[in-house]
């Protein structure tokens, strides 16, 4: 399958809020920040972004460094316009997450719902060496996806699930665990979708 394709489909044909992960205010991933008190000038990457709305929070809160990493041009397209002017306070990077090769150093690292998509064994291990390249040391990793007794697919594709001990098991072995929760996502369609995220620190 073409995944660009598929995902720039996606995006063509369905409207921010007619996708499973429309989330409004995303509370669990604002909740890291203000964990790990990350400063406003920190370096922060959104991976697998695309039109999602933690962007527009991050701005609103003040954060001046902010990059976007996604597969669909037309999802970035969408979230520049929507952000108006303030699309040009950010860097836009338009590429696959198991192809990434970072070209700079990020202080926190945010995925919510990407690595659950990369399923292949050499795709996740090119993404993992991406984070370990990216993340500055002391760095924060947040990463979220579907649990064990979340969804299988997702948009019509097969996802990877996690559970807390094997999200934790993948991450532990290059960074710092520090917690794992679990978090109900309620979909625009009031379906429920479990979730576990985990935090990790890049060694000092």
């Amino acid at each position: 399958m073409d995944k660009k394709a598929h995902w720039e489909k996606i995006y063509a044909t369905k409207q921010l809020n007619e996708v499973s992960w429309y989330e409004p205010t995303p509370h669990t991933s604002l909740s890291f920040l203000r964990e790990f008190r990350v400063p406003l000038n920190a370096r922060i990457i959104d991976v697998g972004g695309g039109d999602s709305l933690f962007v527009d929070h991050l701005l609103e809160l003040g954060y001046t460094d902010i990059t976007v990493l996604d597969i669909s041009g037309s999802a970035i397209e969408r979230a520049k316009q929507r952000l108006g002017d303030k699309a040009a306070n950010v860097q836009w990077i338009e590429a696959d997450a198991a192809s990434f090769k970072p070209t700079g150093h990020y202080d926190f690292w945010h995925d919510r719902a990407a690595f659950h998509f990369l399923t292949e064994e050499s795709d996740i291990t090119s993404y993992i060496n991406a984070i370990e390249t990216g993340l500055n040391p002391g760095g924060i990793l947040v990463v979220g996806t579907f649990s064990e007794q979340g969804p299988k697919k997702c948009s019509g594709i097969d996802i990877k699930q996690y559970s807390e001990q094997t999200l934790s098991e993948r991450l532990q072995k290059y960074f710092n665990k520090v917690r794992c929760i679990m978090v109900d996502h309620i979909t625009p369609f009031q379906t429920v979708q479990n979730f576990v995220f985990c935090s990790f620190t890049a060694a000092a």
